[in-house]
């Protein structure tokens, strides 16, 4: 299936810079590029105003202008990528996440407004990020151009959905040719320093090396213990030498709860640069 990349847009700059992003992953991939405008009644339910009125509010001819202005300005500077648009009635999460279930990727931006309201740090963002049935990513900053250069970095903790974001995280390294670094993160100080990688405690990290290294030959790969009492400030000044970071949805150990817990939530917030939430296509929550 040829699923596209989809990334919400309101005409916000946060929204634009995503579908910049959006394009660029794209072409990354060599697929379509699906622009998506959610517009809400002025209630913000959806609802007609006149309750006999059950027919869905019509598209706005402001919404429909700002997305073919982006969609020409994106064919302009991505020649290769085939972009479409559409406006969707109904809440901006929910549209997305419905958009999710045919798509490659998910990209959103760090704060919008219009149908896309408080995007990333309010209950849409959330909603996006907790329910998508892709990968979801999240721009950060707000004004993060693309491409970026540098490293693709990932959380590593043995669990199920920390070997999804691995997989992810190497693939997205791949398609960059960029450096993956894999993180450990151990709150139990002591046992060695930040660089060492002990060959008993470790082997999860060690494990991961080795899965990626044969799914990616040629593919550099950097391991790296972080002993730490504070894991999120530990990944966010990690982000700040990253081109990208890339989460679990769950974990254990040093990235217990990740996506839905505190560790998560300063990620997403407050890291240096975008934030790639791995999830499974077609997986629902």
């Amino acid at each position: 299936m040829n699923r596209p990349v989809v990334v919400g847009v309101d005409g916000s700059p946060s929204s634009l810079v995503a579908a910049e992003h959006a394009a660029w992953a794209a072409a990354l991939r060599s697929l379509p590029l699906h622009l998506v405008h959610g517009y809400l009644h002025p209630l913000g339910s959806g609802v007609p105003l006149n309750p006999y009125d059950l027919g869905l509010p019509e598209p706005s001819d402001e919404g429909q202008q700002m997305l073919e202005r982006t969609a020409a300005e994106l064919t302009g500077r991505w020649p290769g990528v085939t972009v479409e648009f559409r406006q969707v009635a109904g809440g901006p999460g929910a549209s997305l996440v419905e958009e999710s279930g045919r798509a490659e990727l998910v990209v959103v931006g760090s704060r919008g407004h219009g149908g896309f309201a408080g995007l990333l740090l309010g209950s849409v963002g959330a909603q996006v990020s907790a329910h998508a049935r892709c990968p979801v990513l999240v721009v950060r900053p707000a004004e993060a151009p693309a491409p970026v250069e540098g490293a693709v970095l990932v959380g590593v903790d043995g669990s199920e959905l920390a070997e999804l974001a691995v997989r992810q995280a190497a693939d997205e390294a791949a398609r960059r040719q960029a450096e993956l670094v894999l993180v450990h993160i151990r709150t139990d100080r002591g046992h060695a320093g930040p660089d060492e990688v002990p060959a008993a405690a470790d082997q999860a990290l060690v494990a991961a090396a080795a899965d990626v290294q044969s799914s990616h030959p040629g593919l550099a790969v950097t391991q790296r213990v972080l002993d730490t009492a504070d894991a999120a400030a530990t990944l966010i000044e990690a982000s700040g030498e990253a081109a990208l970071v890339v989460v679990g949805s769950r974990g254990r150990g040093g990235f217990a709860g990740l996506l839905l817990g505190s560790v998560s939530q300063a990620l997403v917030q407050h890291a240096h640069c975008p934030v790639l939430i791995a999830h499974p296509h077609g997986h629902a929550r």
